[in-house]
């Protein structure tokens, strides 16, 4: 019997309990952490044959040369420790938070008479921090309304009760123009200074009905002490604080103290929105990039992205608003998914600010890296419509006829995702009489690439048909008669529903209304419709010429299409008087369009 390998007597004894399991390279480097409810189950799926299908977990797979795992209590213990190795080692293969700002915090420093500033450097000190500000010029904006609304020292004076008794320093400028209260020489006591720096950390946490309420107290309490000045001075406080507090979204009094987290897919990226919301105004807003590694699910994303920006912002929020349930409970919080009222309206709220933040991203891209970006789409496309390669060349078509007349096909073509509109084509339809759309569509697939074949020109990555599974199957019928069947990608795209069909599959396949890959396909669709729509007219309208004017006779095709160009229909030059009619083919010519056309009715 050949001995276990390492790996092999691992993978044999796990434990079917809940826990976290690290992957090792060759060079004893963490690759890949995880959290699993059932340690041997999670594990064991890396390496069964299904789960290898994902190219990138293969290449996980075939780095692991070592495993090691930590069983915990409960599901929530392993996400706690899942978040803190991530935090720690940073894996490779893990979800990567494409985030490489050093944002800015608001610190009260832990000194006597504390200071309030900016600073993008967190010292275990003993200082309190709040942030991070995803915007500079709103931290700035906050500062300075603190400024405006309590006048606090900036110096970097050692203010002890002996210093200051002692009259080692002077007050300076800022005491004269009076943004500061002058504690270095006593002009303020500590009590006092220390009240102002209550009301700034509520302002900094939230929590700015509480300081409006202990303002207006103040404010009641020097008008019946006849101290008039002082209460119009905060008055005066009051006023600017509640004038920020209406620049703030507030949502609702109804909703209080709740962490919102909306979740927007693109490709290999993703996109979190992350609002906080503290008696129900949104104090901290901001969105992030999140980096796939090995085709994370929603579920892995957005859990990710709980417990990094809870961490972020310090937040210790009782509720969480999310779009769909976790599978792991989050420490200390409730998860809910609300289906209407202001909790609805304040998730739909940070759902559109993650999608926006995901289409800027793609102009973004599109601008400084078209080949990035038309990879992007291209693979995106390959994925939704499980296609075994990228639609780099997409060939529509779409019947057109008028009561079974004069019935047309039109081919768009699209190169990586955008028209060609050089390649575009008419096609007259020939073999089919009256309005037999699935014959119609039958001739026209055979023509195409039967053209296509004896030119030798390559095929197209996907052919597009509008229609369901009628038209689906006749063009099918093409192109087994070519040979073709199975080597070229194609589907029906049906109007009613835009449900796409494949070969040999009853049921359609539904996109998402708001994705690219949908709206590409409805551009091509809607493109071919306007071309053979605009083909046919012109058909039609031709018909109706040779029908009606070159009937009459000393009517030449060239002075026919010369009324038509000028007045665009039968009907048009017929209303037209006779002096108009010259203008354009001549009095003697005219006169004949004239009296024939006031004697007889028009099909037009």
């Amino acid at each position: 019997m050949k001995p276990a390998t390492p790996l092999e007597a691992v993978l044999k004894t796990l434990p079917e309990q809940p826990g976290v399991y690290q992957y090792f390279d060759e060079k004893g480097t963490i690759i890949y952490v995880g959290k699993a409810k059932n340690l041997r189950k999670r594990v064991h799926s890396y390496f069964n044959r299904d789960h290898l299908d994902s190219t990138k977990t293969r290449l996980l797979v075939k780095a692991i040369k070592r495993i090691e795992f930590t069983v915990v209590d409960t599901e929530t213990d392993a996400l706690l420790l899942e978040s803190s190795l991530i935090k720690q080692h940073q894996p490779r293969f893990n979800i990567n938070l494409k985030d490489d700002k050093s944002y800015p915090w608001i610190c009260i420093t832990n000194e006597a008479f504390p200071r309030v500033l900016p600073t993008r450097r967190v010292i275990r000190d003993g200082s309190v921090y709040y942030g991070p500000y995803a915007s500079v010029p709103t931290m700035y904006a906050l500062l300075d309304l603190i400024k405006q609304l309590f006048p606090l020292r900036t110096c970097t004076f050692s203010l002890t009760p002996q210093n200051i008794t002692n009259g080692k320093y002077k007050v300076c400028l800022e005491y004269h123009i009076k943004n500061c209260l002058g504690p270095c020489e006593n002009r303020q006591t500590e009590i006092d200074y220390d009240r102002n720096i209550h009301h700034i950390r509520n302002i900094l946490s939230g929590h700015l009905a509480q300081v409006l309420r202990n303002l207006k107290e103040q404010m009641n309490q020097a008008a019946e002490d006849l101290e008039f000045e002082r209460a119009h001075f905060i008055k005066t406080r009051m006023e600017l604080l509640e004038k920020y507090q209406s620049r703030s979204a507030v949502v609702s009094p109804t909703v209080s103290n709740v962490d919102v987290l909306a979740l927007a897919e693109d490709g290999e990226s993703a996109y979190v929105n992350y609002l906080q919301v503290i008696e129900g105004t949104v104090v901290h807003a901001q969105t992030v990039e999140l980096r796939k590694r090995l085709d994370e699910s929603p579920d892995e994303l957005l859990t990710f992205a709980v417990m990094t920006m809870r961490q972020r912002f310090s937040s210790k929020a009782p509720e969480l608003l999310l779009p769909f349930p976790l599978p792991y409970p989050i420490p200390g919080c409730e998860v809910t998914v609300p289906q209407r009222g202001d909790k609805k309206k304040l998730l739909d709220l940070s759902q559109k600010n993650a999608d926006q933040y995901r289409r800027d991203r793609q102009k973004q891209l599109a601008l400084t890296n078209p080949e990035a970006h038309t990879e992007r789409i291209m693979s995106q496309m390959q994925r939704d419509l499980r296609l075994t390669v990228q639609p780099r060349r997409m060939e529509c078509f779409d019947n057109s006829n008028m009561h079974g007349n004069h019935a047309v096909s039109a081919m768009t073509v699209f190169v990586d995702g955008k028209p060609s509109k050089k390649d575009y084509r008419h096609f007259n339809v020939k073999t089919v009489i009256g309005p037999d759309d699935f014959a119609t569509m039958r001739e026209v697939i055979l023509r195409r690439y039967q053209r296509v074949l004896e030119e030798q020109q390559p095929l197209p990555d996907l052919i597009v048909i509008d229609g369901g599974k009628g038209q689906l199957s006749a063009a099918l019928e093409s192109l087994e008669q070519l040979g073709l069947r199975g080597k070229v990608g194609i589907i029906g795209i049906a109007k009613r529903l835009e449900e796409i069909y494949y070969p040999g599959d009853s049921l359609p396949l539904y996109l998402d209304k708001k994705s690219e890959t949908l709206r590409i396909l409805q551009q091509i669709r809607d493109e071919a419709h306007r071309f053979g729509i605009t083909h046919h007219r012109t058909r039609r309208d031709n018909a109706t010429l040779h029908t009606e004017l070159t009937r009459i006779n000393g009517i030449s095709d060239k002075s026919a299409q010369a009324l038509l160009r000028a007045l665009g229909s039968v009907a048009r030059i017929k209303a037209a008087t006779l002096e108009e009619l010259a203008g354009i083919i001549g009095q003697a010519k005219a006169k004949k369009v004239f009296d024939f056309l006031q004697s007889v009715e028009p099909i037009d």
